[in-house]
């Protein structure tokens, strides 16, 4: 299988150019080239495919195996890679995802895509829609609810970008800088109100423009990187009176600049995407 290493931010994914090979049982390569020691090392694999809806499909799968929605940081690697490999010569491209069909527009320095703007869509704030079960007690409102986690109350706010995501403040950028996230993110994650799991930010607001992020992925951990958690983040920050559009947020990886028109209910994400290194690998 010839393959792409890319990532956004650090958030890092194995490419295959399914418009010129197929992939079978992609959920156990997914898998395989994922492992950092024995396989490519990456948070998981996206496979680009041929679409009859839009220029290209954007097909991803977690480390663990499982098939994920939206991505994104990977999502702004597609537009580099089909744009830098010569399948298409647009700078503004539509890539069908499993959350509907996204809008990429390419910002090309010296023929190479530099910076990805994805227009993310909409914000899913309704429970059932994200899902998160609440208890009748919280109004079913998903914004600064309560949440019970491993005998701690946190006081979280939901939000789906097509996958779901649960962003609790902390206190202070400490807070977040030293977190055990290996043990609280997977108690997050497989929480029993999340019938999905559930993708876990934990943030805390440096003023009305800047936000601190770290994140547990679920199915892959905690990456350096999240484009659909950065969304999340910033309209829950704005939800909660703590930012202001537009929004940086600081990742492990590097920042995200996220913009979110209220009215129309549109979330803007730019950002980078990077191509490491290419090559073959037996199955």
């Amino acid at each position: 299988m010839h393959f792409t290493k890319m990532h956004g931010i650090g958030n890092d994914y194995v490419y295959v150019d399914c418009t010129k090979e197929q992939v079978k049982d992609p959920e156990a390569v997914a898998k395989y080239v994922s492992d950092r020691h024995f396989g490519i090392g990456s948070d998981g694999l996206i496979l680009i495919k041929p679409s009859d809806i839009a220029d290209f499909e954007m097909d991803m799968y977690n480390a663990d195996g499982s098939r994920g929605k939206m991505c994104g940081n990977g999502i702004r690697c597609v537009g580099k890679y089909v744009y830098d490999h010569g399948l298409t010569d647009k700078t503004t491209v539509k890539i069908a995802t499993g959350s509907g069909i996204k809008t990429l527009v390419l910002t090309v320095e010296n023929g190479k895509v530099a910076l990805v703007r994805v227009n993310m869509g909409e914000a899913i704030l309704n429970p059932d829609d994200i899902p998160v079960r609440l208890s009748d007690e919280s109004g079913r409102s998903a914004v600064d609810t309560v949440l019970n986690v491993d005998g701690t109350d946190y006081r979280v706010t939901c939000v789906s970008m097509g996958n779901p995501h649960c962003i609790t403040f902390m206190e202070s950028q400490d807070d977040v800088e030293n977190l055990e996230i290996e043990k609280i993110g997977p108690k997050f994650e497989n929480h029993e109100v999340f019938p999905d799991r559930v993708n876990t930010e934990f943030v805390y607001a440096q003023d009305e423009h800047n936000i601190r992020m770290r994140v547990w992925e679920r199915g892959s951990g905690e990456t350096w990187a999240c484009g659909t958690g950065a969304c999340a983040t910033a309209v829950a920050a704005i939800l909660c009176g703590k930012a202001q559009s537009p929004v940086t947020i600081h990742l492990n990886g590097g920042d995200l600049f996220i913009e979110w028109n209220q009215e129309e209910n549109i979330v803007f994400m730019t950002g980078p995407a990077t191509e490491v290194f290419e090559g073959d690998i037996d199955l």
